[in-house]
């Protein structure tokens, strides 16, 4: 995908080629990776009618990362993990940058003896999900013949190889900082594996880059959950609400308490107070 990205995208060069990119890359990464994908299929965060989740899983399955069986089991083992005592620096990517890209995008690591994984029954059920999974990237070919169609050899090395090559490279760069930098609210006891908040990547993550809400609230739709916490993927999330195309979209007030989570203060120290911040309770 890099390779045509950079021999095509540059002969044929058209700043309508970039727009498509930049369309599909927001249409594919917010509606299918981020809400399709991740707050729908994974963490199942909000309600929504058959079809419209059908649409944003085969958004999702456009990134490139993997069909909807692949995302689930690799996201699960990825939590399960980290939730642990210890954890294999591939699963927590506390490795040095250089080779936590070379794991992440070329590797796959195989536990001696790996939990194991049940996938729920109507994902299982499911031919469409079953169909999307057995030709994850064989499903660019369809969208490469339209925009050839629609544009020329450009279209197809921006809208597909450009996309493809920036959402997995984003996807781990993103994944990578937050798990090692960035500010922290939530600490949980006994985790081998902290998740942080990377400020000022909510537009270009979708929201996903509120990495420490989501491990102290995985099951909220709503990843920003503070003042300034920019969450594009809650703002289309609510848009769909208003539509009457989403409902029941969970937040941290609806989620039960969790035992092990507790709330920092400013200087790292966890807080005596209450856990659950004052969005919970209604004052934010």
């Amino acid at each position: 995908m890099l390779l045509g990205w950079v021999t095509l995208g540059t002969a044929y060069f058209s700043w309508q080629a970039v727009l498509v990119f930049a369309i599909s890359t927001g249409l594919t990464l917010c509606l299918g990776h981020s809400i399709g994908m991740h707050r729908k299929l994974i963490h199942d965060s909000f309600r929504c009618a058959s079809w419209v989740e059908n649409l944003m899983v085969y958004l999702g399955t456009l990134v490139g990362l993997g069909g909807p069986f692949t995302m689930m089991h690799t996201h699960d083992m990825r939590d399960w993990a980290q939730r642990q005592s210890a954890c294999h620096p591939f699963l927590s990517h506390q490795s040095p940058l250089a080779r936590d890209f070379w794991w992440q995008l070329h590797c796959k690591l195989h536990l001696a003896e790996p939990p194991e994984y049940r996938y729920p029954k109507p994902v299982t059920a499911s031919r469409f999900y079953r169909m999307l999974q057995a030709s994850s990237m064989v499903q660019q070919v369809p969208v490469a013949l339209v925009l050839y169609a629609a544009g020329d050899w450009g279209w197809v090395a921006w809208g597909v190889c450009a996309r493809v090559a920036v959402s997995i490279f984003g996807h781990w760069i993103i994944g990578y900082f937050a798990h090692n930098t960035g500010h922290r609210d939530w600490h949980l006891r006994g985790a081998a594996v902290q998740g942080y908040n990377v400020r000022g990547l909510g537009l270009v993550s979708f929201g996903e880059c509120w990495h420490n809400n989501h491990h102290a609230f995985p099951g909220s739709a709503r990843l920003g959950i503070f003042p300034g916490q920019f969450d594009p993927g809650w703002i289309v999330l609510q848009v769909l609400e208003g539509l009457g195309l989403a409902w029941d979209l969970q937040t941290p007030r609806d989620l039960p308490e969790r035992g092990n989570l507790a709330k920092l203060t400013g200087n790292g120290a966890e807080s005596p107070e209450n856990s659950r911040p004052s969005l919970l309770s209604g004052q934010a």
